[in-house]
């Protein structure tokens, strides 16, 4: 299982400026360089995390990025959300359409538990989680 691109880059656009608090504003083309992410689809993503209220854009020379929210307030299922990632849990894992009880996969069994716990990591795993952690995000 992977996330989608934009989901991807959005939970470490986010984990970053929690994680670095040593500035009060970050540029796009900043987080592009630092984070090794394209920054036209940096610039894409900004503007989702504005429009969803888990951004603040202040524009101006000296303007910026900053989190709208305190990290512990942001969960890793929001952020997802955004980008409609897990929208269909009844999209079956291996791709054949509606995956449920009625209609069931060749894993559907099997893959219901750990899906299940996955979406409990998500909804229960926030910014201020990430933070302080020796992990890379580029």
């Amino acid at each position: 299982m992977q996330l989608l691109n934009s989901s991807q880059y959005a939970i470490r656009i986010l984990s970053y400026i929690a994680n670095n608090r040593e500035k009060s504003l970050y540029n796009a083309k900043e987080l592009a360089e630092i984070l090794s992410i394209p920054y036209k689809f940096l610039t894409k993503i900004m503007t989702d995390l504005v429009k969803a209220e888990f951004i603040i854009s202040i524009r101006g020379r000296d303007g910026g990025y900053k989190l709208s929210k305190p990290a512990s307030d942001v969960t890793v299922i929001e952020i997802l959300d955004i980008f409609n990632e897990f929208v269909n849990y009844e999209q079956c894992v291996l791709g054949i359409g509606k995956c449920d009880g009625e209609h069931k996969c060749a894993m559907h069994d099997r893959w219901i538990e750990p899906k299940n716990l996955i979406q409990k990591m998500f909804e229960e795993t926030t910014l201020e989680n990430l933070e302080g952690r020796d992990f890379k995000l580029c």
